[in-house]
């Protein structure tokens, strides 16, 4: 009995962990350098590139912060950066 109740505490133990593990991994820094690499196709019209597409995927969940800042709300909200972001697939969030 005491070492099921022990191999059950185990497998909670590391059920936790690899959840708090994945959470871990799915948090991002919001830092608006981080879409460098979208410069040139916001301020173009050239088509962006896959490390463009691959860090406003990353950045996704920050978009939000950005189109709230009034610095970064021209920048983020512009016609060719809803281009950028429907040539990426990353849908533009209804703030």
């Amino acid at each position: 009995m005491r070492s099921i109740t022990y191999t059950s505490l185990c497998a909670a133990a590391i059920l936790v962990m690899i959840l708090a593990g994945s959470q871990a991994a799915m948090a991002v820094t919001c830092q608006v350098t981080e879409l460098a690499p979208c410069a040139s196709a916001i301020s173009s019209s050239s088509p962006p590139s896959q490390q463009c597409c691959t860090k406003l995927k990353e950045q996704r969940p920050c978009l939000c912060q950005y189109m709230k800042n009034p610095s970064l709300k021209a920048y983020v909200s512009s016609p060719n950066a809803k281009k950028v972001s429907k040539t990426c697939g990353v849908p533009v969030p209804k703030c």
